[in-house]
Order: C-alpha cells, then sequence, then structure tokens
C-alpha cells in the first residue's frame, strides 16, 4: 500500500512513496487536522475558489477604503492665510464617518493580526484572529451607531429636557463614552479570548475608542466641492487629491455622459469657450463692420434678383439666404481668431482639471462612474452579509427547535416555513420601498427575514439526524440546559449544510439588491451597481455602454464568486468525496 509524501517541514528526509510497514514506524505520518481546516485547504486547491476568494478580497478592499481612495474633497488643503502664513489641513479625513473609521481600524487590526507569527502556545489561531477582528469590527459599528444617535439627539434644537440636564452635568464627556461604551461589553462573550477579564479588557478598550472617534471628530464638512476649485483657481489655496478626485455625489452638469478616458478640462472649458465665442460673435456682428457686411450681402442679393426680374417670395429667400451666409462666415472668422487662443486661457486658469481623468466616464447627471463602482462595494458587501446573518440566525433557532423536538412542533412551525417560503422577496421589497424609508437597514431586515427558511430547513434535517446521537443524550442525561444542548453540542455538528446555503444566499441578496437599484427602489443618495446599470439608457434612447457592461460585470462576477465558493465548500465537505480522498 502507498500513500502520496506527507507535506511535513522535512520533506527532503521523506520519500516520495511509503509503504504500510513504514506507516507504522512513523514515517510520512500526516499530521491531523480539524473538519473546518481540512475543508478549507481542500477548497484552496480549487483555482475557481481561489479566483473567487481574490475578487471578492478586492470587492472587499474597495468596500472598506473607497472613501479614502475615492473623494472629491482634498486629501491635504494648503490655505494662504492673510498674514502670508498657510495653514495645512485634510478635509478628506474629517469627510469620513464614524463607521469608515471603524472599517478601516478593522481592516488594519486584521493585516496586523495576521502576519504577526503565532511564538507561544496560547496565542490566536488564524481563524480566532479573524472572529476577534469581526467581533471587533461588530461592537465598534454598534457603540459608533449609539453614539451618534446620543450626539445628534444632544445637537437637536428641541433636546430633551434630561438630555440637557445631562449635558450640563461635570464630567459630562467620560459619562458620555461610558454609556456609550457599555452596550458593547456584551460582546465579551463572544470574543476568541480564552479568559473572560482579556475579552471584557479589549471590548472596553473597543468601545471607549468608538465613542471617543464620535465625541471627538469635529462635524463633516459640507460637500461643496466647488469651493475647493474656487481657492485653487484663485491662488488662495493649494491641493493634494486622493487616487480618484471624485466623490460619488459630486455632479457637474458639463460632465454628461463622457465616455471612458475623459478628462476634466475639454467638457467644462468648451462650456466656456462656446459662451465667449456667442458673445464675440454677437459684438462682431453688432460692430460697424460686421453690419455693413451683413447689409452689402443683402444689397447684393436684392440686386441680382430683381436683375433677374423674379417673383417677391424669391426675393425675399434670397435675401435671407444672404443674411444667413453673412452671419455664418464673420462667425467662422471669428471663430477661427479666438478658437485657439480662448482655449488655451481656460486651460491656464484651471491647470489641475487636466489631472482629473474620468477613467470609466460619466453617468448621466456628470458623476463619476468608477468612484460610484468603488463606493458602491460596501453596500453590495453590507446587504448580502447582513441580511444572510440575520437569515441564518432567524433559520437556525426554528430549524433547531423543529429538528430536537419534533411531533407537534414541527409541524407549526414548518407551516411557518411554508407560509414564508410563499412570500415573493421581491414583491415585498417593492411595496416596502412605497411605505418605509429607502435606507440600507430597511433592505437588510426585510431580506434577512424573509430568505432565513432555508437555513431553517437545512438545520432541521441536521438535527433530526443527530437528536438520537449518543453525544445528545449523554448531554441530556448530564442535565445540560436545552439551549447548551441545542447550540453547543448540536449545532457545530449540524451547521455545515447552512454555511454552505449561506454563500448561495449572500449572492441572492446582491442580486436583489442589485434588482431594487435597478428599478430606482433602492436605498436613495447611496452609490449602487443597479443605479449605474438603470442609468445605460438615457431619454432619447442613446446606449452608453459604458454604464452597461462594467456595473454588469461586476454583478456577475460577484454572485458568481459566492456560487463557485459555495460550490468548493460543498465539494470539500461531501462526505462521499471525503472519503474518496482518504
Amino acid at each position: 500500500m502507498t500513500t502520496p509524501r506527507a507535506n511535513l517541514k522535512d520533506d527532503a528526509k521523506q520519500p516520495a512513496t511509503v509503504t504500510g510497514v513504514q506507516l507504522m514506524q512513523g514515517l510520512g505520518v500526516q499530521e491531523a487536522r480539524g473538519f473546518w481546516a481540512d475543508a478549507w485547504s481542500q477548497v484552496l486547491k480549487q483555482p475557481r475558489a481561489v479566483a473567487a476568494l481574490v475578487w471578492l478580497s478586492l470587492i472587499v478592499f474597495f468596500a472598506v477604503f473607497a472613501p479614502v481612495l475615492a473623494s472629491g474633497h482634498p486629501l491635504i488643503q494648503t490655505l494662504k492665510l492673510s498674514d502670508g502664513a498657510e495653514q495645512t489641513t485634510s478635509p478628506l479625513l474629517r469627510s469620513l464617518t464614524g463607521t469608515d473609521w471603524v472599517l478601516i481600524g478593522g481592516a488594519l487590526l486584521l493585516a496586523v493580526l495576521l502576519l504577526l507569527p503565532k511564538r507561544e502556545k496560547g496565542a490566536l489561531s488564524p481563524g480566532g484572529k479573524i472572529g476577534l477582528v469581526i467581533t471587533t469590527v461588530l461592537q465598534g459599528l454598534v457603540t459608533v451607531g449609539i453614539a451618534t444617535i446620543i450626539r445628534s439627539m444632544l445637537a437637536d434644537r428641541d433636546v430633551v429636557p434630561w438630555l440637557d440636564a445631562w449635558r450640563k452635568l461635570p464630567g459630562f464627556e467620560f459619562q458620555f463614552l461610558a454609556a456609550c461604551a457599555i452596550p458593547g461589553l456584551i460582546f465579551a462573550v463572544a470574543s476568541p479570548f480564552r479568559s473572560l477579564l482579556s475579552g471584557l479588557l479589549w471590548c472596553g478598550f473597543v468601545a471607549f475608542v468608538g465613542a471617543a472617534i464620535v465625541f471627538l471628530t469635529p462635524p463633516r464638512p459640507p460637500d461643496n466641492f466647488e469651493m475647493y476649485r474656487t481657492l485653487e483657481t484663485g491662488g488662495d489655496a493649494r491641493m493634494v487629491y486622493t487616487l480618484v478626485p471624485f466623490s460619488p455625489t459630486q455632479r457637474e452638469t458639463n460632465l454628461k455622459t463622457l465616455p471612458p478616458g475623459s478628462d476634466a478640462t475639454t467638457p467644462l472649458r468648451r462650456a466656456e469657450v462656446l459662451g465667449e465665442m456667442r458673445r464675440l460673435t454677437r459684438e462682431a456682428m453688432d460692430s460697424p463692420a460686421g453690419v455693413e457686411s451683413i447689409n452689402a450681402a443683402r444689397a447684393a442679393a436684392e440686386k441680382a434678383a430683381r436683375d433677374a426680374k423674379k417673383s417677391e417670395g424669391y426675393l425675399r429667400r434670397a435675401i435671407d439666404t444672404a443674411d444667413a451666409e453673412a452671419r455664418a462666415t464673420i462667425s467662422e472668422r471669428v471663430r477661427a481668431e479666438h478658437e485657439a487662443r480662448l482655449i488655451a486661457q481656460a486651460e491656464a486658469k484651471f491647470p489641475n482639471d487636466k489631472e482629473r481623468m474620468f477613467l470609466v466616464g460619466t453617468d448621466k447627471q456628470g458623476q463619476d462612474v468608477i468612484s460610484q463602482m468603488m463606493h458602491a462595494c460596501r453596500l453590495s458587501i453590507s446587504i448580502g452579509l447582513v441580511s444572510t446573518g440575520i437569515a441564518v440566525l432567524i433559520g437556525v433557532t426554528i430549524g433547531a427547535l423543529m429538528g430536537y423536538f419534533g411531533g407537534w412542533v414541527d409541524a407549526l412551525l414548518f407551516r411557518v416555513v411554508e407560509t414564508f417560503m410563499a412570500i415573493p422577496v421581491l414583491f415585498v421589497l417593492i411595496v416596502a420601498a412605497g411605505v418605509l424609508p429607502r435606507n440600507t437597514y430597511v433592505m437588510m431586515a426585510i431580506i434577512g427575514c424573509v430568505t432565513w427558511t432555508g437555513a431553517a430547513r437545512f438545520t432541521r434535517a441536521e438535527f433530526l439526524r443527530l437528536r438520537n446521537q449518543d453525544f445528545v443524550q449523554a448531554a441530556q442525561a448530564a442535565g445540560l440546559p436545552l439551549r447548551s444542548v441545542l447550540f453547543r453540542h448540536m449545532l457545530p455538528n449540524g451547521v455545515t449544510p447552512v454555511l454552505v446555503d449561506a454563500s448561495f444566499t449572500i449572492a441572492a441578496a446582491v442580486q436583489i439588491e442589485a434588482i431594487l437599484s435597478f428599478l430606482a427602489l433602492g436605498p436613495t443618495e447611496q452609490a449602487s451597481w443597479g443605479r449605474l446599470l438603470a442609468s445605460s439608457s438615457d431619454e432619447s434612447g442613446e446606449f452608453l455602454w459604458w454604464l452597461a457592461t462594467i456595473p454588469g460585470f461586476a454583478i456577475f462576477f460577484t454572485a458568481l464568486a459566492y456560487n463557485l465558493i459555495g460550490e468548493s465548500l460543498r465539494d470539500a465537505i461531501d462526505p462521499k468525496l471525503r472519503k474518496a480522498r482518504v
């Protein structure tokens, strides 16, 4: 009997194949790995899964860092003061919200934890590090949300009396931080630290940092992007912009439907040049020389028509034609004399516009497409993950109760499952868009509360299989509480099909969000791939290929990536395939 060579540290000393006797002697023996570690290693061996992970990693990167990579606010702004001094600020960093800071901090924390080597025995495993980052980000988002709500209530004109009295108390700042930090401490239970004290200390630190970000961050500057251009044009400031110097909500009417590769100089400055050309043309026509030329052309046409003894109608048409030709001649002469000079003056007036290039063009409202594409990554990722998390939480709970108890509990709850299976998700979302606030949170809640039936059925089937196993009966005989039997002992052994189904559910949620945005029923004033796709055909019927292909491919590849990962994970945990690999 021979087996493939084990992937050991001392590969050079291991034979290519080993016999049964050598296995008994300990040669070529592979180290034991956990179920999920083995499944993940099998997933990474499939090129399609690796390609899908690379694409999703790119989407997650843009979802986290889009506010820094694409913004119309300058990264560095150097103002010239009246006394000759200079003041350097960063409007881009001031424009970041608490959510942006939490996501960026979580991404940097994950990078640092994964790069740190595992030196001691009690250190966190790679899975524990990822779990730490997830709980940290969730806690940060909850803390920032609570702090933002309290801060907005305090800034309201009609502030609640008890809040106003609280604000006037001594030490209000520390009390504010503590009030925002306390709800986040519940995440200490879910932290991957072995010690509860370590989890409490870490969650307390994260809670205070999240609350301090909201409390200490100054109000966002207004989205007056023209102000930066005015300051720069007048020589009152120097601006340094980020990689993509456009925000997703930055609109300029002169930049509508520009193809990929266009820059901001030509259309904006052309508008000024055309306006100046019209003025110069009117002045040229109203000048004595222009009036004399037009009158001479009219007189020549009238004399020629009368010499030919034509009708009165022919005479009027000849005079009108001569007048139009004379005006066109004057216009062409003025254009030839002044167009090059005017364009050079306009480009010298706005030198930085040559650097503002629209790599993927603009839409019908003059908004940069690549900036919207990058900011829309956050909407797609958050819709998919949060709504699927809600669906898995509801589905696993109801499925566990059905599978564990069976009987009339199973029959009753399965009727509930069948009822929700009959609800058309898209129709419910369309109706909700008309009667409820059209924001991301409403969409997440509706999708999650309607699409949990798949997770419930998978969990039910697994719990029906597991409830008579020896370890379940042993847990019951030991007197463990129901929640411990269900979620501590049975769920880890039956959650595998649910996780596989979750990847397909995320892909479906991304598609649902794109459909709603395509129908103009998605979150308002928020960049979306579906909204870009809907603007690919304007009012005149003109097809704008860059607004159809680029968002369309993004939606297609994102949904495909989730499906490929789900299929690869399903193949990795299939018992028959696992037995064949052994």
